[in-house]
């Protein structure tokens, strides 16, 4: 799935960026916080902004690049609008989420760790939420679905098709 970065749309957000990279340029330490600023500001890291951290901050674009990749806070592709996550720790596993990953994969037409083509949705498969007593569970941004069954997930997804 590609997405195309639009310069001209996202003037504005380069030129916050560029504030952001000027305010913490001098500060040890700097890529992080700009990282997450930028990721802030954009929802994703996509390699055009990372190019321009990497210009700005005099840092190798690979370097930005094996941050942005090694730390899960971090997304190169846009997130959906809906956040769908599965729990795959012992408890939910145990209990059977791995059919409902395969559920919403289907449902969604939908990799792990993907975004649809309308950017409505995106798939991670996560680790413990703390819900172990509702195993397994499913959120998608706020909302916890647990002690679900993977036929329920249509019409869960059904409420977010707006």
């Amino acid at each position: 799935m590609g997405f195309k970065f639009d310069w001209e749309e996202n003037k504005e957000k380069i030129e916050t960026l560029k504030e952001v990279i000027e305010e913490n340029r001098s500060k040890k330490g700097s890529l992080m916080p700009v990282l997450h600023r930028a990721q802030k500001i954009f929802g994703y890291l996509p390699i055009e902004v990372q190019s321009i951290i990497s210009e700005e901050l005099n840092v190798p674009l690979a370097e930005i690049y094996g941050v942005a990749t090694f730390y899960s806070q971090f997304s190169l592709i846009p997130k959906g609008k809906y956040q769908i996550g599965v729990c795959l720790g012992t408890a939910c596993y145990v209990k059977g989420s791995q059919s409902l990953v395969d559920k919403v994969k289907k449902e969604l037409n939908l990799e792990v760790d993907g975004t649809t083509a309308d950017g409505k949705f995106s798939l991670q498969a996560t680790r413990c939420i703390g819900a172990c007593g509702l195993a397994p569970v499913m959120t998608v941004n706020e909302d916890v679905y647990g002690k679900l069954k993977s036929d329920e997930i249509p019409k869960i997804l059904k409420k977010y098709m707006d």
